[in-house]
């Protein structure tokens, strides 16, 4: 996801490396030997299809393949004929698969919903309409549907807003010297977006948040949306929500509007997400910082705390016109965001709950699984160069017929970070006050400190800087656990240790956790990298992919990923881009057992300029949802293929192709074609 937002100034990013000032990690932990070549900048794109003669100025001629000759030995876990892999204005799907674009950004999620309208959008509308930047997508079941149809809830995330590509008539095109750029470079095309205004941040604020819609299909038709639902529901950031857990009450989440310090207004920047075994839905705050604006002494008490975490990173102009965005005003409100948020998708009239025992950080996910006593064991990773895997062990136990004796269980239990060591073992350190030097001496007085300064906590522990943990799934089948490490061209040469083995790692890697004796809630485990990523034709990048992965499977910066019914990997990217590898984001089928081990296959690719997002198999495996983000959005280095992308002019229309209408973020299912379940023989 994405890892920061841009300053203001000229326009805001969707996704790109971070200064080494935003949230930096100063701790002196062990960081994680091959060096790789610092290629290829993270993003850029092209407007409309890409040249060929800037494919082969960027990728290896391997690269131009449809595939290689060379397979392994015994088979893959997935069947399916192979997608081709490069840039165009819409997505592909493989052989054999129907893509049906279920819900948009704007689209009804109710019967008086207005019709979406971007000339004329006002907060009123998106607070009833679906939001932007869709990325979780959790699917849960629901009983009572007729004979020959299903019927379910889709929970979706929605992380940020690009507003240069929402709104009309905000950017101007000013040629520019980029920023550190030698006195005599060459002005680039430069967007610069006009100073907000209040209705702007309403708007932008009402697009944010979740949905929660139900969905229906009959067999043989495609899904639709059921705008007559008692489920359906928007949550923005300024939904009331309770803060429950060790931090609930402290006196530093204490505000002017909320004295009591429990209870905030809204959520922001969800991104990944998870849905818990009694079915609530889990939102993740990641880049919360960037709301943030204003400063603090150097001498109060929460400024190495908010220095620590990227605060104030003033990508959004939200605190013009609300103080409580604005740390100077507020010195104590960034203390109330960065947790795992808990929805009950079955009561449209709940209140949402931050569970704070799960730590304050820059969340990316919260999957589960069920430990061998019962007890419910969440993973998740820190999104940041040099930050750390966690997971949360519950003190309670699940009881599969009782929902409402677990819709507390959130609010106790032990968070741990992960140490690796070079001989292949690793350890889940427990952050818990008044163990180690979690105490007093460090400033830490209650378990609400180590759960508000979660990263402090870590760093004091000795955790492994990883490069960029984002998503972290269980396999319940194998007892394997996979972390996702997008990138982190930071890390230098001195730097790298077995378990983060590149140093400007460009293309990121996934490593495999087995937990002790197969229990997830154990303290200690082994590892090892599944997969390097990257070009394998390029030698200097080192990647790991099988033979038997064609030009088209082999993909740089994993992100996110889901373990389907039959207990195989799937991984989607954020990163690909025509200059960093010569094609979009997309999803991947990745075998981890067998000969086959390591081979990637390409299922589905995005249109230019998206990140993909979800990925969500359902339970019976005859549908996959993927969300698709920020089409069109190109990024800081779209000069070096083109003019840049905005609401009147963007790269891509996707997914209407209309003449007015902007590329929306959507909702995708995808479907085999005469049934049957996704990438199997059956």
């Amino acid at each position: 996801m994405n890892e920061m937002m841009k300053p203001r100034g000229q326009f805001r990013a969707h996704a790109y490396e971070a200064s080494d000032d935003v949230g930096r990690n100063d701790a002196r932990n062990e960081t994680m030997g091959d060096i790789i070549a610092a290629r290829f900048s993270r993003r850029a794109l092209l407007k409309g299809a890409l040249a060929v003669t800037a494919i082969q100025a960027t990728v290896s001629p391997l690269a131009m393949l449809a595939s290689n000759p060379v397979h392994a030995a015994t088979p893959s876990a997935f069947s399916f004929d192979e997608a081709m892999a490069g840039v165009d204005e819409t997505h592909h799907v493989a052989d054999g698969y129907d893509m049906q674009v279920l819900i948009r950004w704007g689209d009804k999620l109710f019967t008086d919903s207005p019709e979406f309208d971007p000339m004329t959008q006002t907060s009123d509308k998106q607070r009833r309409q679906f939001g932007y930047n869709n990325d979780y997508v959790g699917f849960i079941p629901l009983e009572g549907a007729p004979a020959g149809e299903s019927r379910a809830l889709l929970v979706v995330n929605h992380e940020y807003t690009d507003e240069h590509m929402m709104f009309p008539g905000i950017v101007t095109i000013e040629d520019k010297v980029p920023e550190g750029a030698a006195a005599d470079a060459k002005p680039e095309p430069t967007l610069v977006v006009a100073p907000a205004t209040k209705d702007r941040v309403d708007i932008e604020m009402a697009a944010h948040g979740g949905t929660v819609v139900e969905i229906r299909r009959r067999e043989g038709a495609p899904w639709s949306v059921q705008l007559d639902s008692p489920y359906n529901r928007r949550i923005t950031a300024e939904t009331p929500i309770e803060i429950t857990g060790p931090a609930a009450g402290n006196a530093r989440l204490q505000t002017k509007e909320d004295p009591t310090g429990r209870s905030v207004k809204g959520t922001i920047n969800n991104c990944a997400g998870g849905v818990t075994p009694w079915g609530t839905y889990l939102m993740a705050e990641e880049n919360f910082h960037g709301y943030f604006s204003g400063s603090l002494p150097s001498d109060h008490r929460e400024s190495a705390n908010y220095k620590r975490l990227g605060i104030p990173g003033a990508s959004y102009e939200w605190a013009g016109f609300y103080d409580r965005f604005d740390v100077s005003k507020e010195p104590n409100e960034p203390n109330r965001f960065g947790y795992i948020v808990e929805v009950d998708p079955l009561d449209a009239a709940s209140t949402p709950k931050k569970r704070t025992a799960l730590g304050r950080m820059k969340h990316e996910g919260a999957e589960s699984v069920l430990a061998q006593d019962g007890r419910v064991v969440f993973y998740c990773g820190d999104d940041e160069r040099f930050d750390y895997i966690y997971k949360f062990v519950t003190s309670g136990t699940f009881k599969p017929n009782d929902r409402a004796a677990n819709m507390d269980l959130l609010d106790s239990g032990t968070l741990h970070v992960a140490r690796f060591s070079a001989d292949g073992t690793m350890e889940w350190l427990p952050l818990v006050y008044g163990q180690g030097p979690l105490t007093s001496a460090n400033g830490f007085q209650s378990q609400a400190d180590v759960v508000i300064e979660t990263r402090r906590a870590a760093d004091l522990l000795g955790a492994t800087k990883m490069d960029r943990p984002e998503d972290v799934q269980a396999n319940p089948k194998t007892g394997k656990v996979y972390a996702m490490l997008t990138n982190n061209t930071k890390r230098k040469a001195d730097q790298v240790d077995a378990a983060n083995p590149r140093a400007a790692n460009a293309f990121g890697h996934i490593i495999e956790i087995t937990e002790t004796d197969g229990g997830f809630a154990s303290s200690t485990g082994r590892w090892e990298v599944l997969l390097k990523c990257g070009d394998p034709a390029i030698a200097s990048v080192g990647a790991s992919f099988s033979t038997a992965t064609t030009a088209n499977g082999w993909f740089g910066m994993p992100d996110n990923c889901a373990i389907d019914a039959e207990g195989r990997l799937w991984v989607t990217t954020d990163g690909n881009s025509p200059k960093a590898t010569g094609r979009t984001d997309g999803l991947w089928a990745v075998d981890t057992e067998g000969e086959a081990r390591g081979t990637a296959k390409l299922f589905y690719r995005v249109p230019v300029g998206a990140e993909m997002c979800g990925p969500e198999p359902t339970p019976d495996l005859t549908t996959f949802f993927v969300a698709v983000q920020h089409p069109g959005d190109e990024g800081p280095d779209y000069a070096a293929f083109g003019r840049p992308s905005y609401f009147e002019d963007p790269s891509t229309r996707w997914p209407d192709f209309a003449k007015n209408m902007p590329p929306r973020p959507s909702v995708v299912a995808i479907t085999r074609k005469n049934g049957g379940k996704i990438a199997t023989t059956e």
